[in-house]
């Protein structure tokens, strides 16, 4: 009897001791195990890292109002917070991000972003997360590869990678993500090709994957991306010609995929497209530009130059509703340039560098 008196005695000082409404003492542990890994010198965000409740008040950390689970870790080195105002000066953080972040099971986001010293590599173990919805890491040191199983993240939406020291190759795991909807890998060292499974992602809106060293041809599977308004495949080593289907996207308004070397002409049914901002410049492309404007051809940007272009600007060009940047420069264009109201504003410098052509706002024709 005495032993049942002194349990229930002590389960009752525990329950005085230990706030009802906090976090796990594992999840605890985890995010203190995070910590002892990164070091910020300069603002103190981890000063309100104490006490036993994770959940109360802990910087960049909220948890889940039922379960008291760690659910979010927010933390940006670029923010409007007064931590930041306060000190004058963005975030400045170094270290890694250690594996027991993978503890925290019921994570739903993991936001680490913009404190440019993080180094080491993404933990593997991260793909064990089966409720992330938001990794981002962009922003600072992060060195490695995407880990290969990352396709086991079913939920995630987010995943920004941009802006760090990644190398290898994208997962061919990648696709299975089918519920992403922002994917941002620039700025890395990324090599290999685009897989070929990639028209799986049915989800995604935004593909940003430029600055990297991927090669190879574009893959034709990128068309069944029914929802992707906005591609940039820029400034890689990608060859072979631009896919016809990519002008028969239904949604696709920006399409960037200038400095790479690609080759081939123009597809047609980029020119009467939903693209409103196409930049094709710095490759090797041919042939002539395709004679099919109308009314439907409505450009914010339409930039073709440094490329192999021959024959005359098409007449058809007048037809466009709108063409407000328009760069054919440093091609192999001859002939006189249409007229057309929206020309009015451009300057010689949309023209030069051309084999013959003429009229304004070049020179006259003779």
């Amino acid at each position: 009897m005495s032993t049942l008196v002194w349990l229930i005695g002590m389960a009752i000082s525990f329950s005085i001791t230990m706030p009802v409404n906090a976090c796990p003492p594992s999840d605890r542990a985890a995010l203190l195990a995070f910590k002892s890994g990164l070091h910020e010198p300069h603002l103190g965000i981890f000063n309100s890292w104490t006490g036993t409740d994770c959940c109360n008040k802990w910087y960049g950390i909220t948890c889940d109002s039922l379960t008291k689970r760690v659910a979010d870790i927010n933390l940006r080195g670029e923010s409007e917070d007064p931590i930041f105002q306060k000190a004058h000066r963005t975030g400045y953080m170094t270290g890694s991000i250690s594996p027991a972040i993978c503890k925290l099971e019921r994570l739903s986001s993991v936001i680490i972003a913009d404190w440019k010293g993080i180094s080491g590599i993404i933990p593997p173990c991260i793909s064990s997360l089966p409720f992330l919805r938001i990794l981002d890491l962009i922003g600072n040191q992060i060195s490695g590869e995407i880990p290969f199983n990352i396709g086991k993240l079913r939920r995630l939406t987010v995943l920004n990678l941009a802006d760090n020291k990644l190398t290898g190759r994208i997962p061919r795991s990648l696709a299975d993500l089918s519920s992403l909807k922002h994917l941002d890998l620039r700025n890395n060292m990324i090599s290999g090709t685009i897989p070929r499974n990639f028209g799986k992602l049915r989800m995604m809106s935004r593909c940003l994957l430029s600055g990297n060293r991927i090669y190879g041809p574009i893959p034709e599977t990128i068309s069944y991306i029914y929802r992707l308004s906005d591609l940039d495949l820029s400034l890689n080593r990608l060859t072979g010609p631009i896919p016809d289907s990519l002008g028969k996207m239904s949604v696709l308004g920006t399409l960037n995929l200038d400095g790479n070397l690609i080759s081939g002409k123009i597809p047609a049914t980029l020119i009467n497209s939903r693209i409103s901002i196409l930049n094709l410049s710095r490759n090797a492309i041919e042939g002539n530009i395709p004679d099919v404007f109308d009314s439907r051809s409505y450009f914010m940007v339409m930039d073709l130059s440094y490329n192999k272009l021959k024959g005359s600007i098409p007449k058809s060009i007048s037809s466009a509703s709108f063409i407000g940047h328009l760069d054919l420069s440093h091609n192999h264009l001859c002939g006189a340039i249409p007229a057309a109201e929206w020309f009015e504003h451009l300057e010689a410098t949309s023209f030069m560098y051309n084999d013959c052509l003429c009229g304004k706002p070049l020179k006259a024709c003779s």
